[in-house]
């Protein structure tokens, strides 16, 4: 079976730290490597949650491969989708956070494709159902919690329409931040007020991030020089948002801890 570092080995061979840490937490859910100063400085801005994987990252590469494929027909499309989507799971190691992750991300799939809220808002019922009774350790699970939030906040808010690519995928990167940072705001005891603006200004280079992160995973595979490109380009990006969680981290009496 596929192990995590089958890929985040290549991506520490083409980033130097902590833009290495920040892609592979992202793609693959993999804990910082940095100094502690750089994670408290995420959690000061409100980011932490870009480098949990749950369902907010798995609901954004649907909503990516879905765009992308959107071409084909309506079935044609989601069963694409969907493949990716086991194809990730196989990818990151096929564990159960991952796994339910992989299954509310299918969900909410057939949300964006459909418009269909009570069909979504019906099997997001039935699946917390199957997690109660198959796997109940998980309803103490933070990145459950944070799986039905993105999932419940693309449905209710992610859905109006843009014939812009970047506006739509930010109002679907953002609508699934509406119910995870109350979330993490609960679960750490602790709330950033520059998060909404520093959400604001990651949120429309993580789309990318994960197109061009993924490229240079399966690329860097293949051959070293076929990942160089799509490695710089998430250097570009990655080295972008460790400014502003620097710069915004540095601002007084934006964080407040209880």
């Amino acid at each position: 079976m596929v192990n995590p570092s089958f890929f985040t080995s290549i991506i520490n061979n083409y980033l130097p730290e902590p833009q290495a840490s920040l892609l592979n937490g992202i793609l693959f859910g993999i804990n910082l490597k940095p100094t502690k100063i750089f994670y408290e400085q995420l959690k000061i801005v409100g980011l932490l949650h870009i480098i949990v994987l749950s369902g907010m990252n798995i609901t954004i590469l649907a909503a990516i491969i879905s765009s992308l494929t959107s071409f084909f027909s309506k079935r044609v499309s989601i069963m694409i989708t969907i493949l990716m989507i086991i194809l990730f799971i196989l990818f990151v190691g096929p564990k159960a956070p991952i796994i339910r992750a992989g299954l509310m991300g299918s969900l909410t799939l057939v949300a964006i494709l459909t418009g269909r809220k009570n069909f979504v808002l019906y099997s997001l019922f039935l699946s917390l159902i199957f997690i109660a009774i198959v796997f109940p350790r998980w309803l103490t699970s933070i990145s459950l919690f944070l799986s039905y939030g993105a999932t419940f906040g693309i449905v209710f808010f992610g859905q109006t329409p843009s014939k812009n690519w970047l506006i739509k995928e930010l109002k679907i990167t953002l609508s699934a931040q509406i119910f995870t940072v109350p979330i993490i705001f609960i679960y750490f005891k602790q709330i950033s007020l520059i998060a909404p603006l520093s959400n604001v200004l990651v949120a429309p280079i993580i789309p990318p991030l994960m197109i061009f992160g993924f490229l240079t995973a399966i690329l860097g595979k293949i051959n070293y020089l076929l990942g160089l490109i799509p490695s710089y380009i998430c250097y570009g990006l990655l080295t972008y948002m460790v400014w502003v969680v620097e710069i915004l981290s540095k601002l007084s009496f934006m964080f407040i801890k209880f």
